[in-house]
């Protein structure tokens, strides 16, 4: 069996291991935390949707639009600075304006995986403790969970409270203080490097998972991602065996 510890922010990047040995591993892990978007939920389309449409007022040229899924991961306003190079001013409208159209959008717009929801459950009677750390805004976070009548199985739900530039890190380190698990006894979920990332600054293991299609293929390899699935049967195989 796999020893899993604190240590993995200060473990080299490499080779993540197979979801087989994370089956037979996952007895030390008590709590599951995981990402929303692209994670949990398929949001790429209409993410992707509202961003060209309000891009485009602000000079986005057709051929950057390839660039718009990069944005599904890093927190708004700060994804467009980073990916788009917009000033922090320009970011600020142009998520503001982005939110307008988003906000109005129903439960279409952050339909779960196909199977995400009876792994949750499982995994609930299986005596895990489940939480969610993400960077979209707490209330909408809140409001796709519920429409999608999930929200009652997570013991802890943070998402952004404002715009602060505060890290996934800081977000996932305060869902595990909230969920009073042992870091070593924590796992998180994730479809970016950014979840990654904060895995390995928190010191708990990480699987990133590919279903989503949003991280471009060998980024979460890169990032230093524990374990690594490519579909949510995979997910749910590695959590539940």
């Amino acid at each position: 069996m796999i020893k899993v510890d604190n240590t993995y922010n200060d473990r080299p990047v490499s080779q993540p291991q197979t979801s087989e040995n994370l089956a037979s591993a996952l007895g030390s892990f008590d709590a599951v935390i995981f990402d929303f978007d692209g994670t949990l939920a398929d949001t790429s389309e209409q993410i992707i949707s509202v961003a060209r449409q309000v891009l485009s007022r602000f000079g986005l040229s057709r051929e950057r639009f390839v660039d718009i899924p990069q944005l599904i991961g890093p927190p708004f306003p700060q994804a467009f600075e980073l990916v788009f190079g917009y000033s922090s001013e320009q970011a600020q409208e142009i998520t503001k304006q982005y939110r307008a159209i988003y906000s109005k959008l129903g439960r279409d717009a952050w339909p779960l995986f196909e199977g995400i929801d009876s792994m949750l459950h499982e995994l609930k009677a299986a005596g895990k403790k489940l939480g969610v750390a993400s960077s979209k805004r707490d209330h909408l976070l809140r409001r796709a969970l519920e429409e999608n009548e999930v929200e009652q199985v997570f013991d802890v739900i943070l998402g952004k409270q404002d715009d602060s530039c505060e890290p996934k890190s800081q977000t996932l380190q305060n869902v595990i203080n909230k969920l009073g698990i042992d870091a070593s006894r924590c796992v998180m979920v994730g479809d970016r490097l950014y979840d990654v990332e904060a895995a390995r600054a928190c010191g708990i293991a990480s699987i990133g998972v590919y279903y989503g299609k949003t991280a471009p293929c060998g980024e979460l390899e890169q990032a230093g991602a524990t374990f690594i699935v490519h579909s949510v049967e995979e997910l749910k195989h590695a959590l539940l065996s």
